[in-house]
């Protein structure tokens, strides 16, 4: 985070945001590449696997300064009480209470699930059957006022075992697929997959 000596050379108070789960750091080098100069930025990744904050910290040495990588959990953020202004959980596993906790008054909560189509195709080539899909509603969470909801939905092409592969090892099913679903996967050389995700907005009351 940007010390206060930094935050009065700059003139302007640092926009601060925690990806919850943040794998290997792509929604937040995404952010950097998106911001202006006159909003500068304190970002922190978090995630449980110690691997994927090395890998992050690895290719952040140079394009995000002024963000730190740490392993920990959703359950107990090792954030200050309401010192944040955007908390994102990009497919991760929300703990609602704590981001209420960590979000100043007005901080938003940005929140991408997967839809019930979501990479259907892979999922049919790795399971036997497919779960009953459930509910996509989803309620205000406590401490926190809807602001927006959005469902983006696309097809995506693959070619190659290598691309297969890397979407595959992006995902859960990695480990949550037998060895024969894996093996199947590993087997295509094309796959058209649907993107369908929903991308909610909540707003700290």
């Amino acid at each position: 985070m940007l010390s206060h000596a930094e935050v009065q050379a700059v003139g302007n108070p640092p926009f601060s945001c925690l990806d919850a789960g943040c794998g290997e750091g792509y929604y937040l080098r995404q952010l950097v590449d998106a911001a202006t100069d006159t909003q500068p930025l304190s970002l922190m990744g978090l995630d449980i696997s110690k691997w994927a904050v090395l890998a992050a910290a690895k290719q952040d040495a140079k394009q995000m300064p002024l963000s730190s990588w740490v392993v920990g959990s959703n359950a107990h953020l090792p954030v200050q009480t309401g010192t944040l202004d955007s908390v994102l959980c990009m497919f991760g596993f929300p703990v609602v209470s704590e981001f209420a906790r960590v979000l100043k008054t007005e901080g938003v909560l940005l929140q991408v699930e997967a839809g019930t189509n979501h990479l259907r195709e892979l999922r049919e080539v790795i399971y036997p059957t497919l779960k009953p899909e459930r509910s996509t509603e989803t309620e205000v969470p406590e401490g926190f006022t809807h602001h927006s909801r959005e469902r983006v939905s696309y097809s995506l092409a693959l070619n190659g075992s290598e691309e297969i592969a890397d979407l595959l090892a992006m995902t859960p099913h990695l480990y949550r697929a037998s060895a024969e679903g894996r093996a199947r996967a590993a087997a295509l050389d094309v796959l058209n997959v649907t993107v369908d995700v929903h991308v909610a907005q909540w707003r700290r009351l």
